[in-house]
C-alpha cells in the first residue's frame, strides 16, 4: 500500500494531476524503402541485401478531451536529443507536452529521422567494416558531452558552476545526460536539413493545419517547413533557433501572413554560440520577415518580459511551465 501511495505522489508531481485525453498513440511519418548488401549480421549468419526503411519519423500524439477549436501543436527537439526535451524535466516535473495537452492543444512529439525511436541507416558502418574501407563511414557521429552542454546551454560559466540566478535543474544534470542521443541522422542521405523538414511536411500532411515549436538546432527546419507546406504552418514558436543554416529568400517570403515568435532565454552575454551570436543572427531573420509584406514575426528575450534565469533548456527549467505560460498566451494574441 505505502509503495502504491509513493508511486501515486510521484505521478502527481511529474504530471501536475490527472490528464484526461481522448487519444493517445503513436505512429510513423515520411520514409523510403531502400535496398543495401550491408545489413549486418544476424545469429543465423550474414544478412543477404534486402530492403530497409529509412528516414522515417517517429511521433507521440496526446489528444485531450477538450481539444475543440484548438489547433495541434508539433514539438521539434533540438541537437543530440529527442522528444524526451519536452515530455518531462530532469528532476521529475511536468513537461510542456503534457502541460499544453492539459491547457487542450492536441500535441505530437516527434523524434526526427536518425534519432531515437526514428533510428537511423548502420549500412555505412557495417560496409566499412566489411570492406575495409573507412570512407564508408559518416565523417563525424557527434555525442555533446556534460562539460561542452554545461557551458553551450548557459547552465553556467563553467562546468560545475551554475549562474546564480539559473532556473536549470543543475542538481539533476546526470538525468540530463541520459536524454543525450548520438546526431545519428549523419548516416541518412543529405542529413538533417534534407530529411527532417521532409518528415514534418508528411507529419502536417496527415494531421492538417498546425502550430510548430523547434528547438535550436531545429530552428531551420520550420523556414524550410514554412516554404513548402506554408497553408499548415499556423504558427512557429523559434526556441533559440540555430544560425547555421539561413533561411533563403523563398522561405523567408513563404513567413507571409504567419505569425513567428522567436524566443530567446537569458545570460545572452555568455560567450557561446547560442548566446548573442544566435540572437542577432535570429534577428536578422525577423528583420528579413518583416521587411516583407505580411510579415509577422517578433523576436522576446524572456528577461524582456520578466522571466529570468533560463537556459537554453527553457522547457526544462524550473520555470518552464511559466514559460510554457508566456508561450500560449502569445499563441491565443496571434491566432484570433
Amino acid at each position: 500500500m505505502l509503495a502504491a501511495l509513493m508511486a501515486q505522489a510521484t505521478y502527481a508531481r511529474s504530471l501536475g494531476g490527472p490528464l484526461r485525453l481522448a487519444d493517445e498513440g503513436t505512429f510513423f511519418v515520411g520514409g523510403r524503402t531502400v535496398e543495401t548488401s550491408y545489413a549486418g549480421t544476424s545469429p543465423a549468419g550474414p544478412v543477404p541485401r534486402g530492403t530497409i526503411v529509412v528516414d522515417q519519423m517517429y511521433v507521440h500524439y496526446r489528444i485531450p478531451e477538450n481539444s475543440e477549436g484548438k489547433l495541434p501543436v508539433v514539438l521539434v527537439h533540438g541537437g543530440g536529443l529527442t522528444g524526451a526535451s519536452y515530455e518531462t524535466t530532469p528532476d521529475n516535473r511536468e513537461g510542456w507536452a503534457t502541460y499544453f495537452a492539459r491547457q487542450g492543444y492536441p500535441v505530437y512529439v516527434v523524434d526526427t529521422p536518425g534519432r531515437g525511436r526514428s533510428g537511423f541507416n548502420s549500412a555505412s558502418i557495417n560496409e566499412a567494416k566489411s570492406t575495409n574501407e573507412p570512407k564508408a563511414l559518416p565523417s563525424n557521429v557527434l555525442m555533446v558531452t556534460g562539460e561542452l552542454a554545461w557551458e553551450l546551454f548557459r547552465f553556467g560559466p563553467k562546468f560545475g558552476t551554475a549562474f546564480s540566478d539559473t532556473q536549470y535543474p543543475t542538481s539533476f544534470v546526470a538525468q540530463f545526460g541520459a536524454q543525450g542521443v548520438p546526431f545519428a541522422e549523419v548516416t541518412l542521405e543529405g542529413g538533417a536539413m534534407q530529411t527532417a523538414p521532409k518528415a514534418l511536411a508528411a507529419l502536417l500532411d496527415r494531421i492538417g493545419p498546425a502550430i510548430v515549436v523547434v528547438h535550436s538546432l531545429a530552428g531551420p527546419y520550420a523556414d524550410a517547413l514554412v516554404a513548402v507546406r506554408p497553408q499548415l504552418v499556423r504558427a512557429v514558436v523559434n526556441v533559440e533557433g540555430a544560425q547555421s543554416v539561413m533561411p533563403t529568400d523563398a522561405q523567408v517570403a513563404a513567413y507571409a501572413g504567419i505569425p513567428v515568435l522567436e524566443l530567446f532565454g537569458d545570460h545572452l552575454d555568455a560567450p557561446v554560440f547560442t548566446a548573442a551570436p544566435r540572437l542577432r543572427a535570429r534577428q536578422a531573420v525577423v528583420d528579413r520577415i518583416n521587411a516583407r509584406e505580411r510579415g509577422r514575426a517578433s523576436l522576446v528575450t524572456l528577461p524582456s518580459v520578466g522571466i529570468h534565469g533560463n537556459s537554453h533548456m527553457m522547457m526544462q527549467d524550473r520555470n518552464n511551465l511559466q514559460v510554457a505560460d508566456y508561450i500560449l498566451q502569445w499563441l491565443k494574441s496571434q491566432l484570433k
